[in-house]
């Protein structure tokens, strides 16, 4: 009868007898306490434009995303792409790479090239070679100063920033330095390509160019460069080349007031005493010097 009672009740069928029945009872209790409650209840607030605009922004990124579908073959060939020029980089290196030897200031260096070919390196030089390709090609880059002994063979190259030097099989020094190139043959026959000529340099002379300006040949005397025997020469070489050799034997820094430094110089000093070298330049060319630690003043009275 209770059912029967709330269902009247919700309809607004119940008599007043009935209704009266009804609110002894419990269950009529804890409706009222639904009721109450519910209506406390508030509906959150809705923005029909703000979800309109939700909706849109969904659908249009929907429309925008793309199925990327992959392609087994391109996969394939990347993977071969990478291994191709993990090769390439394997030969390059194996048949590029140089071994580089290079000196200091106030140091000499004794190398053998791998056909049993002799390299002496002067002060402040440097030399590369390939030593896997060797058998092939005998070739070698040089910076600075270097005596060759070079056993019989293939041709012997060398190449300078200055010009390339060719041979058989000789004994030769070259000095390649900043305006300043000189090839001497001491044995044989050399070969210098300078600015696309070749220019023949028999044994015991001397090709050079000073400051772009080629020089006719000279003779030498010696078996062996002077520098080799520890003392550096020079005949008719503007001074300002001889201050950078003394610079580089002796590891100092060299600088001039009131010195023509392109006045030539003929003459040697010893690479080994500094005291002596320093004389020696300075009388000939009628200068006096102050030495403080590694620092050298050359200065003329004005």
């Amino acid at each position: 009868m209770q059912e029967n009672y709330l269902a009247k009740w919700l309809n607004n069928e119940l008599t007043d007898e009935e209704i009266i029945q009804f609110k002894k009872t419990d269950e009529y209790t804890s409706y009222q306490k639904i009721i109450t409650a519910s209506n406390k209840l508030k509906a959150p607030e809705f923005n029909q434009n703000k979800a309109l605009q939700a909706i849109k922004a969904k659908r249009n990124a929907t429309k925008e995303a793309k199925v990327v579908k992959l392609n087994p073959f391109k996969k394939y060939a990347s993977i071969a792409a990478a291994i191709l020029l993990l090769c390439s980089l394997g030969y390059y290196y194996t048949t590029t790479l140089d071994q580089t030897i290079s000196t200091d200031y106030a140091q000499n260096n004794e190398l053998t090239l791998p056909d049993n070919s002799e390299v002496f390196l002067n002060a402040e030089s440097k030399i590369a070679y390939n030593k896997n390709q060797w058998n092939k090609k005998r070739d070698v880059s040089l910076d600075g100063e270097a005596f060759f002994k070079v056993a019989k063979g293939e041709k012997f190259t060398v190449t300078t920033d200055h010009g390339t030097i060719s041979v058989l099989g000789t004994q030769f020094n070259i000095e390649t330095r900043t305006n300043f190139f000189e090839v001497t043959c001491y044995e044989g026959l050399v070969n210098v390509n300078y600015n696309g000529k070749n220019y023949k340099v028999p044994g015991g002379t001397s090709f050079m160019v000073v400051n772009g300006k080629i020089a006719p040949l000279s003779h030498v005397k010696t078996l062996v460069p002077s520098w080799t025997l520890n003392e550096s020469t020079f005949k008719s070489i503007p001074l300002e080349f001889v201050l950078n050799e003394l610079q580089r034997q002796f590891n100092l820094t060299v600088t001039t007031e009131n010195v023509n430094t392109k006045q030539l110089y003929t003459g040697s000093f010893n690479n080994k005493d500094l005291d002596l070298a320093l004389k020696s330049i300075s009388i000939p060319s009628k200068i006096s010097y102050n030495l403080e630690k590694n620092k050298v003043l050359f200065y003329a009275e004005k």
